[in-house]
């Protein structure tokens, strides 16, 4: 037998590290401008073309390179930054492995120009898909000017499965907001086809977050600070009172490296425990400092995962820091301790709180026990007049409908049958009917979501949606990453009955809004469709017809607390049993539920 094994020839094995190591032009932003601070650079400009695909280039006033390095860069791990395995343990740098430009120069056409500062001239150098086509001498200025060309143009797949040019944007402005807020000391410039979209100076901390997200967000951070023989944190975290329930701005650095460390992560979110929502995220801004030696870093080949020795004591130490700023710092509700012992009623969104009147007592104390008035309790059911009407069940009154009883199907999903069917609404929330599996259970504020959702898409398929003109626009503000979705999205969601302007910086106006979804947040509406199109999938014109119709119908549906007659928990079913699919909402929380007999008996 022959044999089959081959050496794979460098420029095959650039192409396969190139899958790990550039995934897509912000990649390449990433990698090179590493490379730029790791060369002390104090300016680095970005431009680009086409978001990327056409050009990237980057260019910075950094150390440079001389002639033979400049070759040398480019081939597979040749780089100044480590010597022997030891010094993956004490890594100060950004770059390490130097795969970075042999990845790039593999799936894109690369030229560079440098200058180191005793050179009288520079060294120009071009490559394409790895093979080095010419190196001259060149009059330049001192520092590094990389430009990739044409990136993927040698792997048509992956530049087929690159997304839209505004979905790309927005990834590299995420990518340069991470970068440019770390190395706050550096100057920064990003131009996308002529347009500057950032230029940034140097600065402290607060004025590059401040300079990156808005001045407003200064006035919502609180400082944290402490440092010990273990670890040194720095930074902001975001006032409970200003947590958001999309898009939270969370940054968290170790060893002036950005990194993704869920571990972390919670022990921040613990310390807004019962200060917060449950569906809200506050913002923070950590910078974690450790000795080179405790952490490792040659996780991933992106570098975001980073392993730390002392984890246990510095989620200690991470979550004590938070909590003792946002109790110093924060202006949170104080305290009656004379309350101790008496029980505090469960929150209730829905519960009405009478406004006080003239004439009231203000030294009266509802936590005192000799002040509390005596509650009126509302009487019991009766439970035996309410069993008979189960009992019942074939004796309709005039004002039930002869409706099919709700049983589950052979395959799980809620189907029908050809007997009649009553219904009983439990805390004006859930609609209850007996069924032959036991006890079917309806959300009434989603059935009719769901009804109506279902009803809406229709119509927007079909025909354009009226608009209502809004007395104040809205003024909303959205993210410089997110900006180049929203333009895309702006013919589409004018279509739907929105009037959007760009008003400059971060703000944008809405003045009129679809019929119907009056009194809906607009910012978070526009933010979900948003974060849709990241996403990928259906066509854009679908998800934001879907979207504009959720929300329409989440505004419109029967709300929780309206009490409901038979006759409209009747047709509610009715409606919601002939839609294909009942038991989810398009968000996927459930809207029908079964108590099987088996628990039922189990009570008894």
């Amino acid at each position: 037998m022959s044999d089959i094994i081959r050496v794979l020839p460098d420029s095959v094995a650039n192409q396969i590290a190139a899958g790990e190591v550039i995934q897509r032009p912000a990649s390449v932003i990433k990698e090179l401008v590493e490379n730029a601070v790791d060369a002390h650079a104090t300016k680095i400009q970005i431009f680009l073309k086409d978001a990327g695909r056409t050009l990237i280039q980057i260019i910075d006033n950094g150390i440079g390179m001389s002639d033979t390095d400049a070759r040398l860069a480019f081939e597979r791990h040749s780089t100044s930054k480590i010597r022997q395995a030891e010094d993956l343990f004490t890594l100060t740098t950004m770059g390490f492995r130097g795969e970075a430009l042999a990845s790039i120069a593999a799936i894109s056409q690369v030229e560079l120009r440098t200058r180191i500062a005793n050179a009288q001239l520079g060294t120009r150098l071009v490559i394409n898909a790895s093979v080095c086509e010419s190196q001259e001498p060149v009059a330049c200025p001192q520092g590094s000017n990389f430009m990739v060309k044409n990136l993927f143009f040698n792997i048509p797949a992956r530049r087929k499965f690159l997304k839209n040019n505004q979905v790309e944007l927005s990834n590299i402005v995420k990518e340069f907001e991470k970068l440019a807020l770390i190395n706050n000391n550096v100057e920064f410039e990003l131009v996308h086809n002529g347009t500057t979209i950032y230029k940034l100076q140097p600065g402290t901390f607060i004025q590059r977050i401040s300079a990156l997200f808005g001045k407003a967000l200064d006035k919502q951070l609180i400082p944290v600070s402490v440092e010990n023989s273990l670890i040194s944190i720095t930074g902001y975290v975001g006032r409970p009172e200003n947590a958001r329930k999309r898009n939270p701005y969370q940054f968290l650095f170790a060893n002036e490296r950005f990194m993704r460390h869920p571990y972390f992560h919670k022990a921040i979110i613990s310390c807004y425990d019962q200060l917060i929502a449950a569906d809200v995220q506050p913002h923070y801004f950590l910078r974690l400092n450790v000795e080179p030696q405790t952490i490792d870093v040659n996780i991933h080949p992106t570098k975001t995962e980073i392993k730390f020795e002392n984890e246990q004591p510095i989620w200690q130490i991470l979550s004590a820091a938070v909590r003792e700023s946002i109790g110093r710092f924060a202006d949170l509700p104080s305290i009656d301790f004379e309350s101790q012992g008496v029980p505090v009623p469960p929150y209730d969104p829905n519960r009405q709180v009478e406004q006080p009147t003239l004439g009231t007592d203000t030294d009266y104390n509802p936590f005192k026990q000799g002040d509390r008035p005596v509650r009126q309790h509302t009487p019991m059911p009766d439970w035996e007049e309410l069993y008979r009407g189960f009992e019942k069940q074939k004796s309709v009154t005039p004002q039930q409908q002869q409706l099919p009883s709700l049983v589950e199907g052979d395959d799980g999903q809620t189907s029908l049958s050809d007997s009649t069917t009553s219904f009983i609404q439990v805390r004006q929330r859930y609609i209850v009917s007996p069924g032959r599996s036991g006890m079917v259970v309806i959300d009434q504020h989603r059935a009719h979501l769901l009804v109506l959702y279902t009803r809406y898409v229709k119509q927007l398929a079909g025909a354009a949606v009226s608009s209502q003109a809004l007395l104040f626009p809205d003024v909303i503000k959205i993210s410089p990453s997110q900006q180049p979705l929203l333009e895309q999205l702006q013919p589409e969601l004018e279509k739907m009955g929105f009037t959007i302007s760009y008003l400059g910086g971060d703000d944008w106006s809405v003045s009129s809004v679809p019929s119907g979804i009056e009194g809906v947040n607009v910012h978070d509406l526009l933010l979900q469709v948003i974060e849709s199109v990241e996403q990928g999938g259906a066509s854009i014109e679908s998800r934001v017809a879907e979207h504009v119709a959720l929300r329409v119908a989440s505004a419109a549906a029967i709300p929780y607390g309206r009490t409901l007659t038979q006759e409209e928990m009747s047709h509610l079913a009715a409606d919601l049993l002939a839609l294909p699919n009942p038991n989810y909402t398009p968000d996927g929380k459930p809207v029908i539920g079964l108590i099987e007999m088996a628990d039922i008996n189990r009570l008894f």
